[in-house]
């Protein structure tokens, strides 16, 4: 065992294994279908208060012994760290039941039956599809010196389809931990529909306009709080939007969000990267900043505090990070949102997303696949897509319609998927126009 050969004062090691299988398709063609193992080994060896990491995907004994070294050599090479007080110590872990066989066994065949699907209804309306079909298995341990020994396995399906026309495209994409709850024929007409109703595109005028934010939208604006402001490291550096704010309001009443590492609802992680326990922890209630979420190390800095298991892989710059977000469901259907919008624009989702200012949440990016002027009530002619400029929580204070219903949507980074529902908001704020 990796942990018998380190001879550091402390030491923890993280074993991932990954089985991902992938069939890609473009202009309504099958062109790749790859499937890809790998295992990977990361040390962090830790003495006087100096911490060397290594990682490799060499498991042999010869592999490993290398890999022990690296890490302690590095160490040495280290300045201390008067901060780093102690690897967390064993907790009682609940775990989850994340693996679908299903999911595991599917197969290139039952993929491409899939695709097929997408790949028919596009051809039978003109349109090209492109997008890809994939499942995957995990496996994650985590041990370390003082007694952590940490096991999960999960699954993860996605099928995601862009249909494009001549001068319009659309979008549509399913994820789960349970290959068989995706509906690729459903993925496929969506997206179609989507194609097929944004030709012909025109411009309005940049400015603040109420808009419907499909689940897709919403979701990418849940992910970017999670990264930009819902860790403890964020928050004690004082670039965090939470910091000072804890117990205030700071977005609308509707708006509530979690991380729950235990909800088979999306995509399962019961303990992180430092084998401590995931529990529900609400991040947003009724609006009111209520946590920020905390690893080992960021939880010592603070008198009374103790690690949330947020942990990510060491080294990172962003600290912990919460990777099982939620955001509370309302009560209105996207039908509702419309027919109650007098003047708007419906977006599917957003493209090229970044941050601009984190303390304000300030994000940039494109609509894309879908974006449509709203009048009376009704969807009346497809836009030209906008570029947005707009806080995250202003647009949040401004929710005044939420979804019933939640999806689930992959996100850019690793297995993890954030939940969200639609949103209709109030005065979002879009700053230029394309050409296209």
């Amino acid at each position: 065992m990796v942990l018998d050969k380190v001879s550091a004062d402390q030491a923890e090691v993280i074993v991932t294994s990954e089985q991902s299988h992938l069939t890609r398709f473009a202009v309504n063609t099958i062109h790749q279908n790859v499937t890809e193992k790998d295992v990977t080994v990361r040390l962090r060896a830790i003495s006087a208060k100096r911490t060397g990491v290594a990682s490799g995907n060499d498991v042999s004994e010869a592999g490993v012994s290398r890999l022990v070294a690296t890490a302690e050599s590095a160490v040495a090479f280290q300045k201390e760290n008067p901060e780093f007080s102690s690897l967390p110590k064993p907790q009682a872990i609940t775990p989850v039941d994340a693996f679908v066989e299903a999911t595991a066994t599917y197969t290139p065949e039952d993929r491409a039956d899939g695709v097929k699907e997408i790949l028919g209804l596009a051809r039978k309306n003109n349109l090209k599809a492109a997008g890809s079909f994939s499942t995957e298995e995990t496996e994650l341990f985590v041990g370390n010196s003082i007694g952590i020994r940490a096991y999960h396995a999960g699954t993860l399906a996605n099928v995601r389809t862009v249909v494009m026309g001549e001068d319009s495209s659309g979008y549509g994409g399913e994820t789960s931990i349970d290959v068989t709850t995706l509906d690729p024929t459903a993925v496929g007409a969506e997206a179609v529909e989507k194609a097929l109703r944004s030709a012909g595109p025109t411009s309005i005028e940049p400015g603040e306009y109420t808009v419907i934010l499909e689940e897709e939208a919403v979701a990418d604006m849940v992910r970017f709080l999670g990264f930009m402001g819902f860790g403890a490291l964020a928050y004690q550096e004082k670039r965090s939007f939470m910091t000072g704010r804890l117990g205030e309001k700071i977005t609308g009443e509707k708006i509530a969000i979690w991380d729950d590492g235990h909800d088979l609802s999306s995509v399962p992680l019961p303990f992180d990267f430092e084998g401590v326990p995931k529990r529900k922890l609400v991040l947003i209630e009724e609006g009111i900043a209520k946590n920020v979420v905390y690893d080992s190390f960021t939880a010592g800095r603070e008198e009374g505090k103790s690690s949330t298991g947020h942990a990510l892989p060491i080294p990172n710059r962003a600290g912990p990070v919460p990777v099982n977000l939620f955001m509370a469901t309302g009560s209105a259907t996207k039908e509702e949102m419309l027919a109650a919008t007098e003047r708007g624009v419906w977006v599917t989702r957003f493209h090229y997303t970044n941050p601009l200012h984190p303390v304000k949440t300030i994000l940039t990016g494109m609509t894309r696949d879908g974006t449509f002027l709203i009048e009376k009530g009704k969807i009346s002619r497809p836009l030209r897509n906008l570029r947005f400029t707009q806080s995250i929580l202003g647009a949040l204070a401004q929710a005044d319609m939420l979804g019933s219903t939640a999806k689930i949507v992959k996100s850019m980074y690793g297995s993890f998927a954030i939940s969200a529902p639609a949103a209709r908001i109030q005065g979002f704020r879009f700053t230029g126009t394309t050409e296209f």
